[in-house]
């Protein structure tokens, strides 16, 4: 049996962390690693990649239809055979191009398609990275509503883009790093509009019905660390919400926004009601003006603890 002294300084360290925050962190950090919230079930099984399968990130010109390929080596010929690098450590999928620093990227795609959701999934990206989640795909993965992890420069994360879908950019802010004296990153900061490789512009800041400030994008962010997402998607054309570490971010009602190019009716004979639910690894071939700022060198996007709970439609 205890002694009351050892309750006591039990119960002293207790509130310590919590005055802290340092108990908020140890617990949002293990976040569902064992079981799913209540109303969710799992994507990923913590140990293979049962239920997910890589795709191709087309990229270059494709062959003019009738040519014959000179040897297979052109840009998109070599982006068709590399489908990313995906695999499973200590519960944790890991995306990286194929090879490391070759430019190719890929897709990892859920083999099981949903209607109306909400999805969590923990994300830590290296920098610099350029990734997401994209919900609503197609079974290739690489058409549908992404949710930006742009963790490089001039990156909006929490934000949404339509992937294949006139690329319309729905985002409040862009985002880029704060380094040490070494030259090493250590956070993040609202990237200047007048310097950003791609600004924000109020015809982007349009598309949302809601933002959080970036002031408390910024406090919420955990750099280096995981972060939380929780997105829900409701609706043909959906309305898209997403939270990151329990903070509501960005908000979208697609049926609303106006963007050239983007075909209401073409969108929904494509995607339908029911999609996929892909990851990405960019790529950064030849032509890319972000060069090695938009997927460094060897770098990782880490993801685990995936989640869904299917909503009424």
């Amino acid at each position: 049996m205890k002694s009351k002294n050892s309750r006591r300084e039990f119960l002293r360290a207790g509130s310590a962390l919590i005055a802290s925050g340092c108990l908020w962190n140890f617990h949002t950090n293990s976040f569902a690693g064992e079981s799913p919230p209540e109303g969710f079930r799992p994507l990923f099984d913590g140990k293979t990649l049962a239920g997910w399968h890589p795709m191709p990130r087309p990229q270059g010109a494709k062959p003019p239809k009738g040519t014959k390929p000179k040897n297979g080596d052109s840009l998109y010929e070599r982006s068709l055979r590399s489908r990313g690098r995906w695999t499973v450590q200590d519960g944790v999928i890991i995306g990286e191009q194929d090879p490391p620093g070759s430019g190719l990227g890929g897709y990892l795609v859920s083999d099981e398609a949903f209607g109306d959701f909400e999805l969590l999934i923990d994300a830590k990206p290296d920098w610099a990275v350029d990734t997401g989640v994209l919900v609503r795909t197609v079974p290739a993965g690489n058409v549908g509503y992404q949710i930006l992890i742009d963790h490089r420069r001039d990156g909006g994360i929490g934000g949404f883009y339509g992937n294949g879908m006139a690329g319309f950019h729905a985002l409040p802010y862009s985002l880029t790093a704060v380094f040490d004296d070494t030259g090493k990153p250590i956070g993040l900061k609202e990237a200047d509009p007048k310097t950003a490789f791609q600004p924000v512009t109020e015809e982007k800041r349009r598309l949302l019905t809601y933002a959080a400030p970036v002031e408390e994008f910024l406090k919420t962010w955990k750099f280096g660390d995981w972060n939380t997402f929780k997105i829900r998607c409701e609706g043909e054309l959906p309305h898209l919400t997403t939270w990151i570490n329990g903070t509501r971010i960005c908000e979208m009602d697609v049926s609303t926004i106006e963007w050239p190019g983007f075909d209401k009716k073409a969108v929904v004979s494509l995607l339908g009601r029911r999609g996929h639910i892909s990851v990405e690894v960019h790529s950064n071939g030849p032509g890319d003006r972000l060069g090695k700022d938009r997927w460094a060198p060897g770098a990782v996007c880490r993801w685990r603890n995936i989640f869904i709970k299917p909503l009424p439609e």
